[in-house]
């Protein structure tokens, strides 16, 4: 050791002390509108089914369609791969997971639409519909044939639909407490919000319906759907999403891009209406910065061209699908909209690539800053934190296995959930 060096200060202990209470406010408004990552799985897709559609072998249907064809226009890793382009070296372990996933949960997020997928109906006829959705979605949890995430789309808060949307929202959630409760996975959207005052009148209704059944407060969140150019840019020239998310009071989980809503609002023509279109990226990335640190998470659109028809046409609509949500990860949008059962291999097939490919770089990046071993990449602790992030969300949709994940980093579950979450204070790392 060499000589110890001397310490000193200048200023009186009383003036952090000062400091700090100067800045009590400003904590607990950081505290209260950045909590971070809820630490919760994020599905890689919502799934809309009209209401009057859905019906108890949906969600088996859907893979069911999704098998087939694969079977009929890629019966082989390397004829898919050849398809979407996947490395050679991952052909194999992507086509297996990917049929894996179609046989064993092929829907991870689904919504019942009642809104542009249902339209306007008699009231009788809707009132029926949202009931039986209620009824199918319990029964769907108590007989394990739920997806992890499932709910509606009522219609939204403008002045034409709002009373039924209101009653559907309530018929929904009346059965299901009417059928045992609320279940744990429930997702309610809102779509068409443009000012957050309608976010602020759908609080108003929920707390209305909470304590009417004597629930938690706070216990139902919902989603906010952008699909108009108001909910990005307000009248006064304010990022109005970012005052939806206050609004929402912390009830807030989503906020989901409207392709075609929005695309048409800004004028793009129909044939241009997608996602990697310059105005969606505009609009989704002022909704990224906006749901940054908040736990709010932003999910992609759909694309409206269906693999449907001869095989060289399907092939067409899977390399397009694959390439929009390729690009949508990569621009961590990590969460999409699919349309049609035939969407649900190229869903999982650019999933599961982009966390294959990326799984060892990560895996030994978070395992040299870890060990502090340095290497070619200086790492920081916010780095760290979007390494585990990105192992984790790759293990929760089936991209990888925890066991490799564990081999390569020499770390548990624990340890990424720590490394991940903006609480996790001082981090002890544990062998696996």
């Amino acid at each position: 050791m060499g000589q110890q060096e001397k310490v000193a200060t200048s200023l009186a202990g009383t003036v952090s002390e000062e400091i700090s209470a100067s800045l009590t406010a400003v904590d607990a408004e950081l505290a209260r509108r950045y909590p971070g990552d809820p630490g919760t799985r994020q599905p890689v897709h919502t799934v809309y089914v009209p209401g009057d559609v859905f019906e108890p072998g949906t969600l088996r249907s859907w893979g069911d369609q999704a098998l087939a064809a694969l079977d009929e226009h890629a019966p082989d890793d390397a004829s898919f791969a050849a398809v979407l382009g996947i490395p050679e070296e991952l052909a194999g372990p992507v086509h297996d997971r990917v049929r894996a996933k179609l046989e064993r949960e092929p829907v991870e997020d689904l919504r019942i639409d009642f809104e542009d997928g249902y339209g306007p109906r008699p009231d009788a006829e809707e009132d029926e519909a949202a009931a039986r959705a209620a009824r199918l979605v319990s029964e769907a949890y108590a007989n394990g044939t739920a997806s992890p995430y499932m709910g509606i789309r009522m219609k939204c808060m403008e002045a034409g639909v709002r009373d039924r949307g209101i009653r559907t929202t309530d018929v929904f959630l009346t059965g299901l407490m009417e059928a045992g409760g609320l279940p744990d996975g429930l997702v309610l959207t809102l779509p068409k919000v443009t000012y957050p005052e309608q976010v602020t009148a759908f609080v108003q209704l929920l707390e209305a319906f909470e304590k009417a059944h004597g629930l938690d407060a706070g216990r139902i969140g919902f989603e906010i759907q952008i699909e108009t150019s108001q909910s990005i840019l307000a009248a006064d020239g304010t990022a109005a999403v970012a005052r939806m998310i206050d609004a929402a009071q912390g009830r807030a989980t989503g906020l989901h891009y409207g392709t075609f809503d929005y695309s048409a609002c800004v004028g793009v023509s129909a044939a241009y209406q997608a996602g990697d279109h310059p105005a969606a990226d505009h609009a989704k990335a002022v909704m990224q910065v906006a749901a940054a640190g908040t736990g709010v998470r932003v999910s992609d659109g759909s694309t409206n061209v269906l693999p449907v028809g001869p095989t060289a046409q399907v092939h067409e609509a899977w390399r397009l699908h694959y390439g929009l949500t390729r690009r949508a990860l990569a621009r961590a949008y990590y969460q999409g909209w699919d349309m049609h059962p035939g969407h649900l291999p190229t869903r999982y097939a650019a999933v599961y690539t982009f966390y294959r490919e990326g799984l060892e770089p990560a895996a030994a990046r978070l395992a040299a800053y870890v060990a502090k071993a340095g290497g070619d990449v200086m790492d920081e602790p916010a780095t760290a934190k979007a390494l585990s992030g990105y192992l984790l969300r790759g293990i929760d949709c089936g991209a990888l296995d925890t066991a490799e994940v564990a081999r390569l980093t020499g770390l548990t579950r624990a340890d990424l959930d720590a490394f991940a979450s903006p609480r996790r204070g001082d981090l002890t790392v544990t062998a696996p």
